[in-house]
């Protein structure tokens, strides 16, 4: 996914002296930026802005809560490669937005977050919904642990160049939030016609030096066991097709992250999968006994590394570490590294693979072999499952009828539980960049919500979420957002009446699951999500055996409405390979 922005055309030249009022000005500045949509929810504070808004080119998308509309936000943006744009109110709107703009803070997602405030002429006096128990005008300092930057517009000279800041800021480095607090005052302003002349410069992105190059390329090929470490920053980066090209240069293999995941074909012959935790014991394995690991575009984050244990994923040292990241500082943050480096995945590993070329590496022998053995072994455990005609159904059937039924090219975009962690594990991912998942903060409801957000980047390319009856129980509102803007997505809900894998963690170490399973009257409860989306004017669908649910995915990926697909499953938990170390610390009481 590229971050860069759409170079602008600049302002038609007119009187400097003449005068327009801001917000128009500024609707105009975001379409020069390359802006299509913006989501959001109407309040008192914004809807000056909202007017400029409805005579623009801009599209907005109104959601019914905040939070949905920060995670479509995000969706958009992972899946056009340009910052998703939200507006919202003060005070309830910019709390309710705050978790979906944290969301994509963790997940290094470009995002500009335009916010209304109280007058500024009532600063200090707690007019209606301010937040200022602290200090005067004090709402934006909500947003400073996960955003790159939190601006407030005191005067109206300034929202030009905070505006600018802003685009440049969400997209350049380690891509990120960031969050610009406007006076409703403000919005109605007079500027300048020609105030907002200046726009993001083009950044030219860090590559390595070819000193730096040869250096890595020569290490990776005098390595024993060498590894790549595949991370998110190689999708956001568009970096898949250079990562194949040094691992296939130098017969390495190749592991990812959770967000890592696609960086290869799944079919390719030196992919061992995803680590961790829910990793597979081939990547583990592989990574653990590694004399040398490349790792891009990470931050070898806990889930991935099995709690940073030695013994389960990483043993670093006496594993050495080469690390190259976009952010310096996650190098060194969790593992003693030889080498940092600072750079752009794409062109770091471009320029690893050039020096590649110059390198003779002792190519082992059966590698390619021992990888699919090892993958094989480990999917035996559930082959039976994928054509499984159980009801409830068993989660890998669901899995199976998706890939059959959704193109390769089409988005899965999943929730947390069994879904992210079941896909991240054992679903095919083809094409990069078509999984998308909440992966720092985890956020339930993200997966309903950030979908929107795809299929409005990529209206001609399918888009399913698959989530959890609990997920998709947090906001079921998003089936009314889909129906008013034309969104044909599609939910899958793995109903399982509960918290499923909180509830497998805790009938674990303490034989029940107290507080985390749907039941009403002693019985499990199940809300009839598909009698809900009829409800919306959306199609909705409740599967009453296994055979049903592939004809349904088909009709649903030919219709031009949204379809809710819920899918009542056993309650079962992911295999887990790796380590967490939550279960190093719970106990059991009398």
């Amino acid at each position: 996914m590229s971050s860069a922005l759409v170079r602008p055309e600049g302002p038609k030249t007119r009187n400097k002296s003449e005068k327009r009022i801001a917000s128009y000005l500024l609707a105009e500045y975001l379409e020069r930026l390359g802006v299509e949509v913006i989501f959001g929810l109407c309040g008192h504070t914004i809807i000056a802005f909202l007017d400029a808004l409805g005579k623009s080119r801009i599209r907005f998308v109104s959601t019914r809560h905040e939070q949905v509309a920060a995670h479509a936000a995000d969706g958009y943006a992972r899946a056009s490669g340009k910052p998703g744009v939200l507006l919202t109110h003060l005070g309830p709107g910019l709390t309710n937005a705050a978790t979906g703009v944290a969301n994509a803070a963790l997940d290094s997602i470009p995002m500009v977050v335009i916010a209304g405030d109280v007058p500024s002429h009532y600063h200090g006096r707690h007019p209606h919904q301010e937040v200022n128990l602290h200090q005067d005008a004090d709402q934006f300092q909500i947003y400073r642990p996960f955003c790159k930057r939190v601006y407030r517009v005191d005067r109206p000279e300034d929202l030009p160049r905070i505006m600018e800041r802003a685009f440049h800021l969400a997209s350049s480095g380690r891509p990120g939030p960031v969050l610009v607090d406007v006076p409703m005052d403000i919005f109605s302003a007079d500027l300048p016609v020609n105030a907002f002349q200046k726009t993001p410069p083009k950044i030219a992105k860090t590559s390595l030096d070819p000193e730096t190059a040869a250096q890595i390329a020569h290490a990776l090929a005098s390595a024993k066991h060498p590894v790549i470490y595949a991370g998110g920053g190689v999708l956001s980066a568009g970096a898949a097709t250079e990562l194949a090209a040094l691992a296939e240069q130098l017969e390495i293999p190749v592991a990812h992250t959770l967000m890592g995941k696609g960086c290869l074909r799944e079919d390719h012959p030196l992919l061992l999968g995803m680590t961790g935790f829910w990793g597979t014991p081939i990547a583990n394995e592989k990574c653990r006994t590694a004399d040398l690991i490349l790792a891009i575009g990470t931050r070898l984050a806990e889930a991935n590394s099995s709690s940073w244990y030695p013994e389960y994923t990483f043993s670093i040292p006496p594993t050495r570490l080469i690390h190259i990241d976009a952010d310096l500082a996650e190098i060194g943050r969790n593992y003693p590294t030889e080498l940092g480096v600072v750079a752009d995945a794409k062109l770091a590993l471009a320029a690893l693979a050039t020096s590649a070329k110059r390198e003779k590496r002792f190519k082992p022998n059966g590698l390619r072999k021992e990888i699919a053995r090892g993958r094989q072994t480990f999917a035996s455990n559930w082959d039976d499952q994928w054509t499984s005609d159980q009801y409830p159904l068993r989660p890998e059937r669901i899995l199976s009828e998706l890939r059959q039924a959704v193109p390769e090219n089409g988005f899965i975009v999943t929730d947390v539980g069994w879904n992210k962690n079941g896909v991240g594990q054992q679903f095919p991912i083809t094409v990069p960049g078509t999984f998308i998942t909440p992966s720092g903060l985890a956020t339930m409801g993200f997966g309903p919500a950030a979908v929107l957000g795809v299929k409005m980047a990529q209206p001609d390319r399918a888009a399913v979420a698959l989530i959890g009856d609990g997920g998709f129980g947090s906001n079921p509102a998003v089936i009314a957002t889909a129906r008013e803007a034309g969104l044909a997505v599609v939910w899958v809900v793995m109903d399982n009446a509960g918290f499923g894998t909180i509830a497998g963690l805790e009938k674990m170490h303490y034989d029940w699951d107290f507080g985390c399973m749907f039941e009403c009257d002693g019985q499990p409860y199940r809300a009839d999500y598909a009698a809900m989306a009829r409800a919306y004017g959306a199609r909705g669908v409740m599967i009453q055996s296994a055979s049903e649910l592939g004809p349904a995915l088909r009709e649903a990926l030919a219709s031009d409405l949204p379809t809710v697909i819920q899918v009542p499953m056993e309650n079962i938990p992911t295999p887990t390979p790796g380590h967490w170390n939550i279960n190093d610390i719970y106990r059991k009481g009398s």
